[in-house]
């Protein structure tokens, strides 16, 4: 075993370092750090670009830095604190219109819709691609599928597989069709289809 290499945990470095970490009660912190997402409260235009300032500060304690920030950052973190605020009080009005019914709804849409539609957006885009190419479009039969056949655009029988397949060329499934490749973009996908050019 080798005994050259350790682990610091958070927690460790701040104990070594003698550094208190705030107490919250439960979901408190989940609470403000989801507000934060919403209101990018700590965001570089806000607080400032944290990996250059740290590396611009040459003092040493806790109470050096927190100075030094704040000498640079006059009022930096007051306005997180009140973005962050501002968002907190919305998700606590909001969290009042949450009953069983919106929980049934969104429980619903994240298991059967969501799931159907990961499922069966290769459908969706044989469709798209055979009404630019106008012609028609089929999925495959099982045993096509074995040969990593997905469908058919007219008689041409494509694979579609994520973006990320392109930089898997050494694996050593071979297809031997076209292939239609996606990518998950936000509120969708996008798809390159140059190969059926």
């Amino acid at each position: 075993m080798n005994t050259s290499k350790i682990k610091l945990s958070t927690q460790d470095i701040k104990r070594y370092l003698e550094i208190d970490s705030p107490k919250f009660p439960k979901y408190v912190a989940s609470i403000i750090n989801l507000a934060n997402q919403f209101a990018q409260g700590t965001r570089p235009k806000v607080v400032g670009q944290m990996s250059e300032l740290i590396k611009e500060f040459k003092g040493r304690t806790l109470e050096e830095w927190e100075r030094w920030y704040s000498e640079r950052k006059p009022g930096a973190i007051e306005a997180a604190v009140q973005k962050i605020w501002h968002k907190v009080k919305e998700i606590v009005e909001t969290a009042k219109e949450i009953d069983q019914d919106t929980i049934k709804q969104w429980v619903r849409d994240l298991v059967i819709v969501k799931t159907f539609l990961g499922l069966r957006f290769q459908e969706a885009i044989l469709k798209k691609v055979a009404e630019i190419k106008k012609t028609t479009y089929r999925l495959a039969e099982p045993d096509e599928e074995s040969k990593g056949i997905d469908g058919y655009v007219g008689d041409i029988a494509v694979s579609i597989k994520p973006e990320t397949y392109k930089s898997k060329q050494f694996l050593s499934e071979k297809i031997e069709v076209k292939i239609i490749y996606y990518r998950k973009i936000k509120g969708g996908i996008e798809v390159d289809y140059s190969e059926m050019m």
